[in-house]
């Protein structure tokens, strides 16, 4: 059975920084890139971040490029997401997910790519 468990998620002001982790179980990690994506109250669910199965490429949405970094360690199956430089505008629930397609050779950013999610942690930054 496929496990993603999220953590540390929390409440900070404005320009503070926060790292998300996310544990994936009951599959190969190595095998599958992950992402990371966020729903803010009304607003559909949208991508992140994303990093490759081998960890040798990684890709961001225009809004958190260059102050975020996705991350990963094989070892421990564990993908990181740095977040600094937090404004009001990264409040949302954030969801760490793993591709559906193995050694897949691109990294995608549509959430049907993904078919294991971890149940959301919160992230709210106020002002």
């Amino acid at each position: 059975q496929v496990q993603i468990v999220e953590s540390g998620g929390g409440s900070v002001q404005t320009g503070a920084s926060l790292r998300l982790s996310c544990v994936l179980s009951g599959r190969t990690f190595g095998d599958y890139a992950m992402g990371w994506f966020r729903q803010a109250p009304g607003k559909e669910r949208e991508f992140i971040a994303a990093i490759k199965w081998s960890g040798s490429a990684t890709y961001y949405a225009d809004s958190v490029r260059g102050r975020f970094t996705i991350s990963r360690d094989n070892a421990k199956s564990t993908v990181t997401l740095q977040m600094n430089s937090l404004t009001p505008e990264d409040t949302a629930v954030y969801y760490c997910a793993a591709d559906r397609v193995p050694i897949r050779p691109i990294i995608t950013t549509a959430s049907s790519s993904y078919d294991s999610w971890g149940q959301g942690t919160q992230v709210t930054v106020s002002s």
